[in-house]
């Protein structure tokens, strides 16, 4: 099968589309004929060795955990799924190895999830990590119907998602941005507020007796203003910072896979309920120009490899 691999960590430079042999499935996990993939800047966190001592690397290493495909293979004990259903998973292991950039995967029971009709392959690969780690950061966070929310970098990947589904419990939401998304914000249900020095008064305005939840998906010291804008008896979740837990008593999070939850996404993009945006598709031959585009960190929306027809 072709696929796309590193055998050293590195820039983009070390990636090339070579061919592997064809894995197998465990015995709870199956095979899937990968449809699309998506691009996360944890694959080139984890090609550049930053997640060294956190997750280990067996070369060559197949990047990707997003993966949306058809199950060609059952493994010996998965009677959940069958050959010829359409899925979506969260697809990460143990160790870095055999990802979802890649004609076929190996793809664990406790990651997958059915794709709902009237959800395509691309949309579907786009929401695993990036749905997943925003639901959970929102739940985490005790987000309810009365909560006022900030929402760091809410127009990003995981942002844009943590935005709608705390609109979605009812939550009142206010999220930082470059000026150039603000629109795309209101469109989400957020209010939006600009980076840099007038971050605090500009989010005190909006919400001068502070915030019930402060949600980070941005890092670069966001945090350094929670307390300014954090109510007592309020909650901060992080994807990047663990002063989240360890200086503000709040949440440290890595995402979990989830297929529960991860139905429930599916089911709510389907539905159009959850907006999915899409940057831009490449094909398994250019996957490494999509690492590029990504690398970048100017993408809103999600970047998609297709693989096959």
């Amino acid at each position: 099968m072709k696929a796309l691999t590193y055998s050293a960590y590195g820039s983009a430079d070390v990636l090339e589309l070579r061919e592997l042999p064809e894995p197998h499935p465990g015995s709870d996990s199956v095979l899937v004929q990968v449809k699309a993939a998506a691009v996360n800047p944890v694959d080139y966190k984890a090609r550049e060795g930053y997640l060294r001592g956190a997750i280990d690397t067996l070369f060559p290493a197949v990047p990707g955990w997003d993966v949306a495909g058809v199950v060609v293979k059952a493994g010996l004990d998965t009677p959940e799924f069958a050959v010829g259903d359409e899925v979506l998973a969260y697809a990460r292991k143990d160790v870095i190895s055999g990802g979802t950039l890649a004609e076929l995967v190996e793809v664990p029971l406790r990651t997958m999830a059915r794709k709902p009709e009237g959800l395509s392959f691309e949309h579907a690969a786009a929401l695993p990590l990036t749905g997943l780690t925003a639901l959970q950061t929102v739940r985490r966070a005790g987000v309810t119907a009365s909560s006022t929310v900030l929402v760091h970098a809410a127009a990003g990947g995981v942002g844009s998602f943590a935005t709608q589904l705390a609109v979605l419990a009812g939550a009142r939401v206010v999220g930082t941005a470059s000026e150039r998304n603000h629109e795309y914000l209101r469109s989400l249900g957020a209010e939006p507020v600009e980076y840099g020095d007038g971050l605090v008064d500009g989010a005190r305005e909006l919400a001068p007796e502070g915030f019930d939840a402060i949600l980070d998906f941005a890092g670069q010291g966001a945090l350094d203003t929670v307390p300014q804008l954090l109510k007592a008896g309020g909650m901060v979740a992080s994807v990047t910072d663990p002063r989240a837990r360890d200086e503000y008593g709040g949440q440290y999070i890595w995402v979990r896979p989830n297929p529960e939850q991860l139905t429930e996404l599916a089911h709510l993009a389907a539905q159009g309920t959850l907006k999915v945006e899409i940057a831009d598709v490449f094909d398994l031959e250019h996957a490494v120009e999509a690492y590029r585009q990504l690398e970048t960190g100017h993408v809103r929306g999600k970047i998609i490899v297709r693989v096959g027809e």
